[in-house]
């Protein structure tokens, strides 16, 4: 064994390939979503503080209609493979274009309800289905 551990050791292609070739699937799609949101300058969900104001990306896991103090509200569940944040539009039943599986870009202020992070109606910018 050499005393290099193996984090630190440079990678090289062969081990990138293996390492890829060993990953599951989920673990491939959470470190493309973690580039995704390096390159667009966005910050880290799993980095987030209370209060902040931020702007994140990341795909749409789940939407689902559920009221909030009987007024309807639009609940999405976004994971940018650091963490998930659950975005909320309060007064809509329905959004054209929000649905599971679609990427965005949010902005907003974080909150912590039932130590989740929440984004209550944030900018939002759908982006492309499929590869850009």
């Amino acid at each position: 064994m050499s005393a290099v551990p193996r984090s630190e050791k440079p990678a090289g292609r062969l081990r990138r390939m293996f390492d890829r070739l060993s990953s599951s699937q989920e673990d491939l799609e959470s470190e493309e979503l973690r580039e995704d949101a390096e390159t667009a300058g966005c910050t880290k969900i799993g980095d987030c503080q209370d209060r902040q104001i931020v702007t994140v990306t990341g795909t749409l896991r789940t939407v689902t209609l559920r009221p909030r103090a009987g007024v309807p509200a639009l609940e999405a569940e976004l994971f940018d493979g650091t963490a998930a944040l659950d975005v909320v539009w309060l007064g809509r039943r329905s959004i054209v274009g929000i649905e599971p599986g679609r990427k965005l870009i949010a902005s907003g202020r974080i909150s912590l309800s039932r130590g989740r992070r929440v984004l209550f109606n944030p900018k939002y910018e759908l982006r492309p289905l499929g590869r850009e």
